[in-house]
């Protein structure tokens, strides 16, 4: 591992931390059931129109046995303004289902048993073990894909490359927080389009190429 990224990666997270100092999930939840729900549903939508539906949602079943006995097609109603959501139905009910058999009605901490539930792969599952259960976990979704890219820090094809490389270079005293740092920082500054690299914090330890330069603003 070259020391020249992980130094970059401590100075990136000291940046990150200044900026965003409550780094947290933007999805809307009030149970550990209710987060893997809305993690699940997550998938290729945004935080914000998940969270359009599930406030109706989780009114009229806020448990895995309220979820349950409305059925996929009750789920089904409130979420049709998601993508994919024939497919988010189906696995919302049967995870419902799996959680009052196998799991006593509660959310499992730990990986396997997670990915055992339909609709929950590794992604799903690092966003529950690190938002629920404080495990030093990174999802890699498209955002923390580019903003790891860009910064250089964890250069990889595959987000699980990614993932991998971050683990690496992560500091011990930002891994719980590294997931939610990355991804607020692809969501609002280094977005895919038209990146706000005159306002980006992460500025001078960034080695995309292509940055802004003669976008920033004077000092």
């Amino acid at each position: 591992m070259s020391q020249t990224r992980k130094q970059r990666a401590a100075r990136c997270f000291a940046a990150l931390r200044a900026a965003i100092p409550d780094p947290r999930t933007e999805l809307h939840y009030h149970s550990p059931f209710q987060l893997l729900v809305a993690v699940v549903l997550s998938a290729q939508s945004t935080d914000k129109a998940v969270n359009l539906c599930s406030a109706g949602l989780f009114a009229a079943a806020p448990t895995p046995k309220a979820m349950w006995e409305l059925g996929e097609e009750g789920i089904r109603a409130h979420i049709r303004s998601l993508g994919l959501f024939n497919a988010k139905a189906r696995h919302v009910h049967a995870l419902s289902g799996a959680l009052l058999q196998r799991f006593d009605g509660q959310v499992p901490n730990s990986r396997e048993a997670l990915e055992s539930l339909l609709g929950v792969g590794r992604k799903t599952a690092n966003v529950v073990l690190n938002t629920l259960f404080g495990e030093p976990t990174i999802a890699v979704d498209t955002h923390i894909f580019r903003v790891a890219n860009r910064l250089g820090i964890a250069p990889g094809k595959t987000p699980l490359a990614v993932e991998k490389g971050l683990l690496e270079v992560v500091p011990a005293d930002v891994r719980k927080d590294a997931h939610h740092l990355l991804i607020l920082h692809g969501r609002y500054t280094c977005t895919a389009r038209k990146p706000r690299c005159a306002d980006c914090a992460l500025f001078s330890c960034c080695a995309w190429p292509d940055k802004t330069l003669w976008q920033r603003s004077p000092s």
